[in-house]
């Protein structure tokens, strides 16, 4: 599902029009990242957890060559999914 496909789905369950929803996804996805880039996580209730994480420096290898070179330390986000979405996943 990309994200206009997503829009209509949330614009047909709420009945509102689909730019209105467009801007809330926007809104939201500045929140979160807003919120990320400032070191704070995000807990979504039932849903999940995003937080930042630091991935070191370490080797890696040119899919092409096979050449092995140096891939730098960066910052990163984990997503852990939340308890009530690990159910409904699994039909709980």
């Amino acid at each position: 599902m990309n994200k206009i496909e997503l829009a209509k789905e949330i614009a047909s369950r709420m009945s509102v029009t689909v730019t209105e929803t467009l801007r809330f996804i926007d809104t939201m996805n500045e929140v979160i990242t807003d919120s990320i880039i400032h070191d704070e996580s995000v807990i979504i209730q039932n849903f999940g957890h995003y937080m930042i994480w630091n991935q070191s420096e370490r080797m890696g290898r040119n899919p092409r060559t096979g050449q092995e070179c140096a891939i730098p330390k960066r910052m990163s986000v984990k997503f852990k999914p939340g308890k009530g979405l690990i159910d409904k996943i699994n039909g709980k």
